[in-house]
């Protein structure tokens, strides 16, 4: 695998939040009442994630996105500093607070209720006001805890530019057929295909948009359709102890595997190791290795 000299420049846009994790012996079902054992905060969003992931393999990023004006945003933005993200273009609101989610964990399971709060207040004009870094990075990187309209924006004005543009189709939703098309590479989890794409099967979509899409499921594996064969690959660990976030860290693995000129194959396989690695922390961020940790 090959990594250039020079430190790649990325823009993500996207979400970033605080959430809170309770741990308890069985997910609660509907009505019914359960005693967490434990209660953690962790920094999180996918946004943030993917820009702290990006950061922490070797990238230049900035990050676009929103806050309210409260003290979680602040440590939001304190945590982005330490890890060497370009927050210049993090937005302030006083509309709403900023952005939160509250995830229970049971040993293997999970649910989570993200709150949006902030992150939907990130406009068209806070993308533009990146437009100048925009025209000179190496990719945008984009998921899908924004406004529609913000995601359309985005991505055409990143290929207007002529950049690459990178989708990590999460959590999964009905998106405008144009961002579907202008996106160099598209990540989707295997349960939310469906949402995405209507009822498509899964082989039919991926010989659809061979060597685009590339979907992975909660054992850390993934698959693709090279335009010959599909193409599996797994790393599954089994001390996985958080699942939340593998699909990020599989994203900042791939695009930067991808940006550096390897191979298809080797961009699935660094996606793979970097989810891997994530998944053996508590909180979607805590895991997230350096490049270092992987050769």
């Amino acid at each position: 695998m090959k990594f250039a000299k020079s430190q790649p420049k990325i823009v993500v846009i996207g979400s970033c939040s605080i959430d809170q994790m309770v741990t308890t012996n069985k997910l609660p079902a509907s009505n019914e009442f359960v005693t967490a054992k434990s209660s953690e905060h962790f920094f999180g969003g996918k946004g943030a994630n993917q820009a702290v992931g990006m950061a922490r393999l070797g990238a230049y990023v900035y990050f676009v996105g929103c806050i309210g004006m409260d003290p979680a945003g602040q440590q939001i933005m304190r945590n982005l500093v330490n890890e060497e993200v370009n927050v210049g273009f993090v937005a302030e609101t006083d509309l709403e607070s900023t952005g939160s989610a509250f995830v229970t964990k049971a040993e293997n399971d999970y649910s989570v209720v993200v709150i949006p709060a902030a992150n939907s207040c990130l406009t068209t004009q806070n993308i533009d006001a990146a437009d100048k870094h925009i025209k000179e990075c190496d990719l945008v990187l984009l998921q899908l805890e924004i406004s529609d309209e913000v995601l359309k924006h985005a991505v055409l004005k990143a290929k207007l530019n002529g950049k690459m543009v990178g989708l990590y189709a999460s959590p999964g939703k009905k998106i405008n057929q144009i961002i579907i098309d202008q996106s160099d590479f598209i990540i989707a989890k295997s349960n939310e295909l469906s949402l995405i794409f209507d009822d498509e099967n899964l082989e039919s979509i991926l010989k659809k948009y061979f060597n685009k899409l590339f979907v992975r499921d909660e054992t850390n594996s993934t698959v693709y359709y090279n335009g010959t064969e599909m193409k599996y690959q797994r790393e599954e660990n089994e001390n996985m102890t958080y699942k939340i976030g593998m699909g990020d860290g599989f994203t900042c693995g791939f695009a930067y595997a991808l940006i550096n000129g390897n191979d298809l194959e080797e961009c699935v396989q660094l996606g793979n190791k970097v989810s891997a690695k994530v998944s053996l922390k508590n909180g979607a961020q805590t895991g997230l290795p350096k490049l270092s940790d992987l050769l």
